[in-house]
């Protein structure tokens, strides 16, 4: 058949062509991007959080806020680390604050 030649050859072993030990390429800047912008909205979070425990209409919940806060700065760690990123990537704004 005329197309069977072709089919045999465009693929090897399930592969596509040039893959093999060739490095990942792609929008790396879009998704570091995407990254860095859910890392300000954890931060955003954050400082919510943090905005909340010193009022004093969320004194009964402070205990959920504290344990929150810790989440909180936990996963900003592990996603930091994850994906790289260093504070000096971060825009600099007043909303962030170094962990305690």
């Amino acid at each position: 058949m005329r197309g069977e030649g072709f089919r045999e050859g465009h693929h090897r072993r399930g592969r596509h062509r040039g893959m093999e030990g060739s490095p990942q390429r792609g929008a790396k800047t879009f998704r570091r991007g995407k990254a860095l912008t859910f890392l300000e909205m954890l931060h955003v979070k954050r400082a919510t959080i943090k905005q909340q425990l010193e009022q004093p209409e969320f004194q009964g919940i402070q205990q959920i806020l504290v344990g929150e806060l810790k989440a909180i700065d936990m996963v900003i760690q592990e996603f930091s680390q994850v994906f790289d990123i260093q504070e000096n990537e971060i825009e600099e704004d007043p909303i962030h604050e170094t962990n305690e």
